[in-house]
């Protein structure tokens, strides 16, 4: 089944990345360590939009080791 714009950005979630961050900039809440970006929206989504692939800096999170 090919995916569709509409189901590619339904997927497209920073959350769980670690570079992902919430920032305290009521403008731009989400942003990005790896890019250096704050936007209004998910980063991945601006890279996606920008480029025409997914985020390549994607890392997911690992457990704290204790």
């Amino acid at each position: 089944m090919p995916t569709t714009s509409h189901t590619t950005a339904a997927r497209l979630r920073c959350q769980g990345c670690r570079h992902y961050y919430i920032s305290h900039d009521a403008r731009f809440p989400y942003a990005c360590h790896a890019l250096q970006i704050k936007s209004k929206r998910q980063p991945c989504q601006d890279v996606l939009e920008a480029s025409g692939q997914p985020c390549l800096y994607r890392q997911h999170k690992t457990a704290a080791s204790s």
